[in-house]
């Protein structure tokens, strides 16, 4: 059989190889070995690579060659660059489809939270007329704001060592028939492990955890399916690697996007949604990686015999402009560390900005297939950044400065004028603080006047003041900001010489979830740790407001328990002046169990384990014979909230029904 002989003619472009193997003179293939075989397929493979425009198209040079001249090597190449091509096509309806399996999931439950507000509104009133007259608490008194009477008291340093493990609930608490099996996989997704030792880190709970290991398993599962591991075989390796780079771009986006549809559809912000966006980061910097290798790999292999240098290889446009956009990528995923977040966190937000700008372009440039894909992240970017950011959501207020007692925290308070809007329109894109807010949300807080860097940096923190109701016309917005370093602490400065500043407010940003959460339960906790009172305090307003009608009848009885309980651990005395001691009387008056441990600069970190088991099983016991749904919501530091977990982890195991929401950013 005679064909004909593809023979590579250098060039200084690599993007023209498929231009750069022409016809030369016949010769026989039967004679040619397996290497000079897989070089007259060359221009075959590069036009499809680097000149289809839409995937599953053959580029002519490639339909110009006889089928019967082809190396068989050409060919299992080519057939798997297609196949890559079509293939990644499903990933894109794999993700749609799992969209709205999340919001059938979240809409459903928004009607359980309508049905579950009635039925404990009516076993709630059952219970105001048949509570007993005697005291059964034993221990918690409406009226004091510390642990009394026969509960386990506060005890010290206890947060970070593993004594969620130890017996909980008093002898004799009955399991739920039939439901045994179902408490004990609640109780594993909820259980959060010990951080990893030597390097500290926190890991998740592990319901997130194996959240996240589907999703790295769903992107293992698009790189290798039918994927051919051999050397021969190394374009199609890096061909599918970059594919699955650039269609997971969008979706990086999505997932940092603070304005985006996924939070009215499936109920998940962008904070919840900030440890997908993380590993998600990582997977496509391995995938960046995995592609640069696998491409040095086809010049080592393919080109480098033919006379193609390293360095005429690397210094091609779409070599160079590749190697830019990996750089790039690497240097965002570095500068997002834990380690280099929490020391510069000004030069974080700015090379985070920046950075993602230049890889998008340098992608877009590199290759043009990349093109859809790469259009739709900056859409999403800018239409995030610029519209919502810095147009749509943004509101410039004169706020007051307070220097708290502590001479380490300030106080940022501003009236806003509300503007009822009740388009639906105004209800899907969530426009800006002048529509109101609700518990638990947060704002980006910008101050100009602090210093010209600032004038671009924006902070997030949590709204502390109570959420208004739709008839108010103007509502107090404040904040409460600690002093560490960076903008809290020239705020601080800029505060002890200043009463007021012009600051410019984006948001509000938040899930409802921990509201939902509460709503749906017959007794709640909330458990605050230091500056998370900011999430507490709005969360208990909102739920006296939303069951006020509830306690009424039961308050001034001795023997009612609370339904309500605030648990807040501070550090110092003088840090209960963030909200004022008239704030939890008012509490307190309403009917919630206010609880202030002593400080931990005095006795140390209190018993949170033992004291929220002690009052929910009281309370659950007194009220609802053991039969009551039990919310917890906690916020603070890491090792507060992994006790809160555990805790709740071991109630679940006992066969409370308990749910927990803990609000932290990320994790």
């Amino acid at each position: 059989m005679v064909g004909r002989d593809w023979r590579y003619r250098p060039s200084s472009d690599l993007s023209q190889l498929g231009q750069q193997l022409v016809y030369s003179a016949p010769r026989s293939c039967a004679g040619m070995e397996p290497v000079e075989e897989f070089r007259t397929g060359l221009n075959s493979v590069f036009a499809l690579s680097l000149g289809a425009n839409t995937p599953g198209h053959v580029s002519p040079q490639m339909e110009a060659i006889p089928s019967d001249s082809r190396s068989p090597l050409v060919r299992k190449i080519v057939v798997g660059i297609l196949f890559s091509r079509r293939f990644i096509l499903s990933y894109q309806l794999v993700l749609l489809g799992l969209l709205m399996i999340f919001t059938i999931r979240h809409w459903a439950s928004r009607f359980r939270v309508q049905s579950r507000r009635k039925q404990v509104s009516a076993r709630t009133q059952v219970w105001s007329r048949e509570s007993p007259a005697e005291d059964q608490r034993g221990g918690y008194s409406s009226s004091s704001s510390t642990v009394v009477g026969g509960l386990p008291s506060p005890k010290a340093s206890v947060i970070d060592g593993d004594s969620e493990r130890i017996p909980l609930l008093p002898h004799g608490t009955h399991r739920r028939p039939g439901w045994q099996m179902v408490f004990k996989v609640r109780a594993f997704l909820v259980y959060q492990p010990s951080p990893i030792p030597w390097v500290n880190r926190t890991l998740p709970s592990n319901g997130a955890t194996l959240a996240v290991i589907a999703f790295l398993g769903l992107q293992a599962f698009y790189l290798f399916y039918r994927l051919p591991l051999s050397i021969p075989m190394l374009f199609v390796f890096a061909d599918r690697t970059s594919l699955l780079f650039v269609a997971n771009l969008p979706l990086l986006y999505l997932f940092a996007a603070k304005n985006q549809p996924v939070k009215l559809l499936t109920g998940f912000s962008y904070e919840s949604l900030n440890i997908l966006h993380r590993r998600l980061g990582e997977v496509m910097c391995l995938l960046a990686f995995l592609h640069s290798v696998g491409m040095f790999g086809v010049w080592y292999t393919i080109l480098r015999p033919t006379g193609f240098s390293l360095a005429r290889f690397s210094l091609s446009k779409i070599i160079l402009l590749g190697i830019g956009a990996f750089v790039a990528y690497e240097l965002l995923y570095l500068t997002s560390l834990g380690s280099f977040r929490q020391r510069w966190y000004e030069l974080f937000l700015a090379m985070h900005v920046f950075l993602q700008v230049v890889a998008l372009v340098l992608v877009w440039f590199h290759h043009h297939n990349s093109r859809p894909y790469v259009g739709t992240a900056l859409a999403i970017f800018f239409v995030d950044r610029l519209l919502y950011r810095m147009a749509l959501k943004v509101q410039t207020s004169r706020a007051w400065l307070e220097v708290c007692k502590d001479d380490g925290t300030v106080i940022v308070h501003t009236k806003i004028i509300l503007v009822q809007n009740r388009r639906l329109l105004a209800y899907c894109a969530g426009v800006g603080i002048t529509k109101g807010w609700k518990p638990t949300e947060h704002c980006f807080l910008t101050v100009p006047a602090l210093s010209r860097k600032h004038i671009v940096q924006a902070h997030p923190f949590t709204i502390a003041s109570k959420a208004p109701h739709d008839d108010h016309t103007v509502a107090n917005l404040q904040f409460i900001i600690r002093a560490k370093d960076g903008f809290s602490s020239d705020l601080l400065k800029y505060a002890k010489g200043h009463s007021s500043v012009n600051v410019r407010i984006d948001g509000p940003y938040g899930s409802q979830n921990a509201f939902q959460l509460l709503q749906q339960c017959d007794i709640s906790a909330v458990i605050a740790g230091g500056s998370g009172i900011a999430v507490a305090l709005p969360l208990v307003w909102a739920l006296c407001t939303l069951n006020r009608h509830i306690d009424v009848e039961g308050r001034g009885k001795k023997g009612s328990p609370s339904r309500i309980v605030l648990i807040w651990v501070i550090h110092s005395k003088s840090h209960t002046a963030w909200v004022g001691s008239s704030s939890l009387e008012t509490l307190r008056d309403n009917g919630v169990e206010v609880i202030l441990p002593p400080p931990t600069d005095e006795n140390g970190h209190p018993d949170i384990q033992s004291m929220l088991s002690s009052w929910l099983t009281i309370c659950d016991d007194t009220l609802f014979d053991g039969q009551a749904k039990a919310g917890i919501v906690c916020s603070g530091p890491d090792g507060m909230t992994r006790v809160v977990r555990n805790t709740c982890s071991s109630l679940l195991d006992h066969g409370r029904n308990v749910d927990v929401e803990v609000e932290k950013f990320g994790w």
